[in-house]
């Protein structure tokens, strides 16, 4: 049974991922809304879901549930930098736009800094969850105004091509909506499945919950982002992968953390409170800045190996320190 949810779970994220990126980037081009601003709200708001029911149900099981709820948010944080990031830059180097590197990036370096500071005392308690939660919401919305102020240049930019299209008429937007709906919520049904047959797979293994976390679980729920990024990465949406990845680990860090707080306060052991788990999240995040600078722009194929290679390397370091 875990064996066939592991499997149904994968084909059900691969095709509702497709779906997901053809009604974004539908809606972002209706809209004049870049690629970038719609991967770092709607859609990375969409494949972050997962790591939302998975940590707050971690931390309604027990006393060790805010280790698994941490320990998801640190993995898949890694998970999306090093291993979908990787991979996707295998596919066709990754390109960043300046905008990216140059604020996106050190925003998202930040936030994780900040969780740090907050897991510093062992535990996150209600004000700090939401602390988090209204920083989240302040991005979200700068993000979004943003989005919104270059989409009026570009109309106002636009109004003679907007001419000669006078006699055209555009099919109403549902259909990108209804696109976009079905695909996250298919994503999020596709890594329940998954997650629920390698979780029976890990117990029975014998791994311990923060491993459980940082590895299984957490890769688990980066599979929507895996999934959505590779497909984006196929059909040359680069913008749309980046703002997924950049996205979701600025929400994980933020919204995950801070839901999962305000729902219960939790404790963490000293491997997540500034112990190496951390420190190895922290190094990803500036590895993959670090790259887009010497790439000027990219991350190519060679660093995409290199970044691979980096994660297979935690996995080995996980499963020298199952505990």
């Amino acid at each position: 049974m875990a064996l066939a949810a592991l499997i149904v779970g994968l084909l059900l994220l691969w095709k509702c991922a497709d779906v997901l990126v053809s009604g974004a980037v539908g809606l972002a081009g209706r809209f004049h809304i870049s690629s970038m601003v719609i991967g770092l709200t709607i859609v990375a708001m969409g494949t972050s879901a997962p790591e939302v029911a998975a940590s707050v149900a971690a931390v309604l099981e027990g006393p060790q549930g805010g280790d698994t709820a941490i320990g998801n948010i640190f993995g898949s944080n890694i998970a999306n930098l090093a291993l979908v990031g990787g991979m996707v830059a295998l596919i066709s180097p990754l390109r960043i736009r300046r905008q990216t590197f140059v604020r996106d990036l050190p925003v998202m370096v930040a936030v994780c800094l900040l969780l740090g500071g907050a897991l510093y005392n062992h535990q996150i308690v209600r004000w700090e969850s939401l602390g988090l939660l209204g920083l989240f919401t302040l991005l979200t919305w700068l993000t979004a105004y943003t989005g919104k102020q270059k989409a009026e240049e570009h109309l106002q930019q636009s109004s003679v091509a907007d001419d000669v299209h006078a006699g055209t008429t555009k099919p109403p937007p549902w259909k990108e909506i209804a696109q976009i709906l079905i695909g996250l919520i298919g994503l999020t049904g596709g890594a329940k499945l998954t997650i629920y047959g390698a979780l029976v797979i890990g117990r029975k293994l014998g791994l311990g919950e923060g491993v459980i976390g940082l590895s299984i679980v957490a890769i688990g729920t980066s599979l929507p982002e895996l999934i959505t990024c590779v497909v984006a990465a196929l059909r040359g949406h680069d913008d749309l992968s980046v703002g997924n990845l950049v996205g979701s680990n600025i929400f994980n860090a933020l919204l995950v953390t801070g839901v999962a707080g305000l729902v219960r306060p939790f404790e963490v052991s000293s491997r997540f409170a500034w112990g190496p788990d951390f420190w190895i999240m922290i190094a990803v995040s500036i590895v993959f800045l670090g790259f887009s600078a010497a790439g000027k722009g990219a991350i190519n194929r060679v660093f995409g190996g290199i970044l691979l290679a980096g994660y297979g390397a935690f996995l080995v370091y996980l499963g020298m320190n199952p505990a």
